[in-house]
């Protein structure tokens, strides 16, 4: 997909800010040291969200296949074919989650549309739990220009 998706223009935040002590930025190969220990602590929880469509994350991903899953996602994002944030610690030495935002076709109003998840590890805080529940339909409004988003992957989250 080329620029056809979006507006020509369009730059897409490089760091946000979520909670004091966590923000989100772009992901890239170098997190695979972090994203491969988040990832496989919450294999059960991710399969069950994305397995059947996506086939992932597999029981033996190796920390190579991780690597070249995560450098695609980097450039797909330069690309802007598709996004994919890191939810991290002010650090940055832990992953906390992720942010997809992959295209779909055009909506009736022509405007662009997305199909937009996320997930955040089973012990991270629940208040950040909440906040990044509630954060992403609302910066997808605000910074991103869509005119429809689709959530499929989402579930409802007790406690939240």
């Amino acid at each position: 997909m080329t620029d056809a998706w979006l507006p020509a223009g369009f730059d897409h935040p490089r760091r946000v800010d979520l909670v004091d002590g966590v923000h989100l930025r772009p992901i890239r190969a170098e997190d695979v040291d972090i994203d491969m220990v988040t990832v496989m602590a919450n294999r059960d929880m991710l399969w069950a969200m994305y397995g059947e469509a996506w086939e992932w994350p597999p029981a033996d991903m190796t920390h190579e296949q991780d690597r070249e899953d995560l450098a695609r996602h980097a450039r797909e994002m330069e690309a802007h074919e598709s996004f994919n944030y890191a939810v991290l610690t002010s650090a940055e030495d832990r992953l906390l989650g992720c942010v997809y935002i992959d295209p779909l076709p055009a909506g009736s109003d022509g405007q662009p549309a997305a199909e937009v998840s996320w997930w955040i590890a089973a012990d991270a805080p629940k208040p950040w739990r909440a906040a990044l529940d509630a954060f992403v339909p609302r910066w997808i409004a605000s910074a991103w220009p869509f005119g429809e988003v689709s959530t499929p992957f989402q579930h409802p989250r007790s406690g939240a």
